[in-house]
Order: structure tokens, then sequence, then C-alpha cells
């Protein structure tokens, strides 16, 4: 923490700051260690700045390095300069914490094909993003290999279970079942868009396909087509979207951004999706 920097030598010190911090993003987790100050700028994102030790700054540079938020790249600057034996030990120590990230499923017996486990919602934050919703009905609007599904409906929801991939509903339908809630969910073979607009639900959810090469410092409505034609629908009086970390906002007016950070330390101060709901 900073308190300490008082004992450490002026030349172990930095001066370091990091700007484009959207403001609905909490920052301080974001950032970790330091007595940061947050000052609001013109373009509406935060500029943070402390004072770290050169170890925490090279740990906070290898962290943020090309890393889009919020439609915004973050922007590092560290002063003095750190040096390339610095840098590449921060780049070292990242990459192993990095193993330790919050799990997908956490029964035994889960069945994924590739798609799913790159697309799967850890566990626990899936849960997170149920219990906004408790109760209701959701309609999930592909849901892969069912993880999301399945914590709808251990929070008590009736779950349309939408997915296009006959193997990957299959999946879905053994994962429900191994977590005890298949009879809570109704999977459905068939084209999500069709049946959002015929079956009637509480809530709808969406987290759409976003491929291995999604654009890490800004996504747009409009590169999901699932999403920007289902925003617009009126037949739900509530919207989930689960979107990429570097989505802008702005572009899909009417919704607002809430960050989900990991839950492990290798992923604790990471934000692993942003999700739009409607007012």
């Amino acid at each position: 923490m900073l308190g300490r920097c008082a004992s450490i030598p002026v030349s172990r010190v930095t001066d370091t700051e990091v700007r484009k911090i959207p403001t609905w993003i909490d920052g301080r987790r974001l950032l970790g260690d330091g007595a940061w100050a947050f000052s609001l700028e013109s373009d509406g994102t935060n500029t943070a700045r402390a004072k770290l030790t050169r170890e925490q700054a090279a740990d906070l540079d290898a962290r943020l390095r090309k890393v889009g938020l919020g439609g915004h790249l973050l922007e590092v600057s560290i002063t003095p300069k750190l040096s390339r034996d610095e840098v590449r030990e921060g780049r070292l120590v990242d990459a192993r914490r990095r193993r330790e990230t919050t799990p997908g499923f956490l029964r035994k017996g889960t069945r994924l094909d590739d798609e799913g486990r790159m697309s799967l919602t850890p566990e626990v934050l899936a849960l997170a993003v149920a219990k906004q919703v408790a109760g209701a009905t959701v309609l999930d609007a592909g849901c892969g290999v069912g993880g999301n599904a399945i914590a709808f409906a251990r929070e008590g929801c009736r779950v349309i279970a939408v997915e296009q991939n006959k193997e990957r509903l299959l999946l879905a339908k053994h994962n429900a079942a191994l977590y005890g809630v298949g009879k809570r969910i109704e999977f459905v073979e068939g084209d999500a868009l069709a049946l959002a607009h015929t079956r009637a639900a509480d809530v709808l959810f969406v987290d759409p396909p976003w491929g291995a090469q999604w654009e890490r410092v800004r996504t747009l409505l409009d590169d999901f087509p699932l999403l920007a034609q289902l925003a617009r629908s009126s037949r739900f009086a509530k919207k989930l979207f689960k979107v990429p970390p570097s989505f802008d906002p702005t572009s899909a007016s009417g919704f607002v951004p809430t960050a989900y950070f990991g839950d492990e330390r290798g992923d604790f101060r990471r934000i692993k999706f942003v999700l739009l709901t409607n007012p």
C-alpha cells in the first residue's frame, strides 16, 4: 500500500497514472494497491494517479497492457520509466498468476465442447447474474452448454434454453441434470432470434458468441447482429446481454453496463465480462 512507500528509497517509488478508465467500473478493484486519486476528464472517463513501488508499477503495467475497457484502450504511464528487466519480471509474475482463474462449472462430470469451454460463464458469476431475476421466467437465447441456464434455474427461474447446435444442446441437458435442475429448464433446438419473437418470458438473456478473436479495444452493438436486433424488441420487461469488457456502452442506447470481475487470485482484478441491462 502507499503508506509503505514512506520507508522505501525515493528511487524505488514511481508516479503512476492510468487514463481512460470508464466511470462505471470499480477503479480501485481494477488497479489494486495504491492510494489512488481519481479525476474526471472531459471525455467522460477517469484518470487515476498514485505513487507505487517499482514492483507494484510493473505488476500494474503487465495486467493492463493492451486492455480495452468500455470502448477505450487503457493508457498507463510510469515515471521514472521501468527497465526492460522490470517489465519482463512483471509480465512473468502476471502470467503465473493467470493460471489461477475463476472456474466454469464446479461439479465434476460436466461436459463441454471447445466453444462451450471458451464462452462458459464462471459458475459463481453466473449465479450472481441470476440472482438479479430470481424466480422469473427467462428465455436464454443461445444457451451453449448451459452455464447461465443452470444458474437461472438454481435461483428458482423457469428457463427456456434455446440452442441451434444439437450436440451442444445435448451437453446442456446433461449438465443441467448433473446439477439437478433439468426439470426447471425447457430445452429448445432452434434459431434464437426466431424463437425470441414467439416465446413469452419475463427476462431475455443473451450471451452471443464473441469469437476467439473478438476486438480487445472496442466492440459495438452492431458487432453482434443477434443483440442488435433483440435490443429493439419490446416483448421482454427485462433484458440481460453479456458482452466483452471492451464493449462500448454508448453503442447500446438505453442499457446500463455492469462490470463483473473474476473471483480468484488470477483474475480478481480482471473484468471477465460486462452485463448490459435495461433500466
